[in-house]
């Protein structure tokens, strides 16, 4: 009866941290909410120089993982909606997907959590989000501009720091491209 015990208590153990995760979209629901169900989507990678990721970490104020980003494209009839990221990062320990949408001219205007693996309690609420839109780059950032969240401080951090990198690639190298 021990070993059972035991070999329970291992199992929940070891499952209980994947079990608090919660996928909320697909990548297809996200890119509907992003640009409506009509929409013809493109995916526009892009490749950042060092010149440019420096820039873009120095604009940010935060660090890319690397040079390489994909930005999804929202037309209809030929006309650019917006662009869309699929932003990963780790908040804590686990990780967290963002679906980060801009304007044409690379304005906020859509932030949703897509999959979020720490505790709910720590889980910025939609509300907050909504308050960034159409707000500049340099205004999102934690206690200057932006209130905090009592208890998700490090996922409020770790989605504004997102928010910006995925701002600053689109004015640095999308609409470098663009000219």
């Amino acid at each position: 009866m021990r070993n059972y015990l035991t070999a329970v208590f291992l199992f929940l153990a070891i499952a209980a941290p994947t079990a608090l995760g919660m996928v909320y979209y697909s990548k297809e629901e996200a890119f509907e909410l992003a640009f409506g169900k009509e929409a013809e989507i493109e995916t526009q990678p892009v490749f950042l120089s060092d010149e440019q990721a420096a820039e873009v970490e120095k604009t940010a104020q935060a660090k890319l993982e690397g040079h390489l980003f994909t930005f999804y494209v929202g037309k209809k009839g030929g006309q650019i909606l917006g662009y869309a990221a699929l932003e990963s990062h780790t908040v804590r320990t686990q990780p967290e997907m963002l679906l980060v949408v801009l304007s044409p001219a690379g304005e906020l205007v859509r932030a949703e959590i897509l999959a979020f693996h720490e505790p709910p309690e720590y889980q910025p609420p939609a509300r907050w989000f909504e308050r960034l839109y159409k707000r500049p780059l340099q205004e999102l950032k934690l206690n200057q501009g932006v209130d905090g969240i009592s208890g998700a401080t490090l996922s409020s951090r770790a989605a504004l720091d997102s928010l910006r990198k995925v701002m600053a690639i689109h004015k640095i190298a999308l609409r470098e491209e663009v000219r």
